[in-house]
């Protein structure tokens, strides 16, 4: 369907409201959501409380939180049919907090837009109206301590669990929805039971049946959504820290010379403001940040490549993350082997993966756009052209070095200018940006494992 035929058709969507169950031992979360002259919509999420929680109900920032989710979570359902208007009737917004929201939907968006062949820009694409009221209930009079650590199964979460490691006792490995490969990697770190939280998300059918019916469809900003999750959900744990795995690698747009970033809620930049939302309109008792923001995709591989004892265990496939496996095919499946092969040896990599990808040509396409060959990278979370270069140039070095056959894409590889320039190029495993929002005493630790890659 036609976007600017769609907001013809449905100018108006509402955030109504939300509904709050809870006990003792559980949160569960209602949203009421509507496109006018389409339908409604009720996501939940759904949160098992720790022993001896109080009423979160009764404190005025959780439904401040409670509210906030459901801000992020509406963006699903507004893409169905892009309507002009969004009304909110059940929380009062600043004109601040609209031109917020507004650019995390924007930017958020960028991927969907683009590969929707929508122009737009953040002046036009939506109108906010704010006409509920400000939250009102008990103020939070407990204090905050330990580390709620978001895990995505891939080879960043366990870089950060194992640099925080001593810290376990205080830690807690945090995984939305049933994703079996981010649940067992927290098992294999040692999180389960009370030091493993895993918070239920439900999207409504409507919106999926309505995308199989032909209405918009595309990526919206999930790891937005998660840091409000993570942020709520440290509210209920009393945790202090809300320590994310993105690395520097996420600030590089997807779309080559624009904005347009597959990872956009993963940048700095919207760490940044994440946190400024907080301390203006929550409370920063609660600090969000990323462990791994001042080093590269390069380095996190270097660090990840002696923890052996995950090799079998972790999974990035957006693919086969269902069956908890590598599909071997997708470009993420394709990126991390060629960061994995700069370090270990083709036996190994291959053992990861189940097959050969460096010696298939029908990978070559994918090749191409990892490294920058072609301009655009692939709309996945992968690092950047640069670093891509340098493992690939890297992993070169070192099969020449032993004498062995170099794999069909390397071969391929040496063919291009790329080559030349990367050949003599210096990798420097000891650099460290930093544009972070690091505390000291987990910074010292970061700077620590990289030493030790010496």
């Amino acid at each position: 369907m036609e976007y600017n035929e769609l907001r013809k058709r449905y100018p108006k969507m509402y955030y109504h409201g939300y509904a709050i169950e809870e006990d003792e031992k559980t949160i569960r979360i209602t949203y009421d959501l509507e496109i006018e002259s389409l339908s409604s919509f009720a996501p939940t999420f759904t949160l098992q409380k720790p022993c001896g929680a109080v009423m979160m109900k009764e404190y005025r920032l959780f439904k401040e939180a409670v509210f906030s989710l459901g801000m992020v979570e509406l963006i699903s359902y507004w893409k169905l049919a892009c309507p002009p208007c969004v009304i909110v009737e059940c929380g009062s917004l600043t004109e601040e907090q609209v031109s917020w929201w507004k650019k995390l939907y924007f930017h958020g968006l960028g991927e969907f837009f683009y590969t929707n062949g929508i122009e737009t820009d953040m002046d036009s694409f939506m109108d906010i109206v704010s006409t509920g009221e400000k939250a009102t209930g008990k103020e939070i009079d407990y204090a905050f301590h330990g580390n709620l650590i978001p895990v995505g199964g891939g080879k960043d979460s366990f870089v950060s669990l194992d640099v925080l490691k001593q810290y376990k006792e205080e830690n807690y490995a945090f995984v939305i929805g049933n994703v079996k490969s981010a649940i067992h990697a927290s098992h294999a770190a040692g999180y389960d039971g009370d030091h493993f939280i895993n918070p239920m998300r439900t999207l409504d059918e409507r919106m999926l049946k309505l995308n199989k019916e032909g209405y918009l469809n595309g990526h919206t900003p999930f790891s937005a959504m998660a840091a409000f999750a993570a942020y709520l959900t440290a509210l209920v744990y009393h945790c202090r820290y809300i320590v994310l795995s993105n690395e520097a690698s996420a600030n590089e747009s997807t779309v080559k010379d624009s904005t347009v970033n597959h990872q956009y809620s993963k940048t700095f930049e919207f760490e940044l403001d994440f946190n400024n939302y907080v301390k203006d309109y929550l409370d920063d008792s609660i600090h969000y940040f990323s462990l791994l923001r001042g080093i590269s995709e390069l380095q996190i591989a270097a660090i990840f490549s002696t923890l052996k004892q995950y090799h079998s265990v972790f999974r990035s496939c957006n693919v086969g993350q269902k069956e908890e496996k590598w599909c071997g095919h997708c470009a993420k499946c394709l990126f991390v082997c060629i960061m994995l092969q700069a370090f270990l040896s083709k036996e190994e990599v291959i053992a990861i993966f189940g097959r050969d990808m460096l010696n298939d040509e029908s990978m070559l396409d994918l090749f191409k756009e990892l490294t920058g060959i072609v301009d655009n990278k692939p709309f996945e979370c992968v690092g950047t052209r640069d670093e891509v270069n340098q493992a690939v140039m890297m992993a070169i070095s070192r099969f020449e070095k032993d004498g062995l056959a170099l794999p069909v894409l390397y071969k391929y590889y040496l063919s291009s200018s790329y080559a030349d320039v990367y050949r003599n190029k210096p990798v420097n495993l000891m650099e460290y940006q930093k544009e972070n929002l690091v505390p000291a005493q987990y910074e010292t630790l970061l700077l620590k494992r990289l030493e030790e890659l010496k």
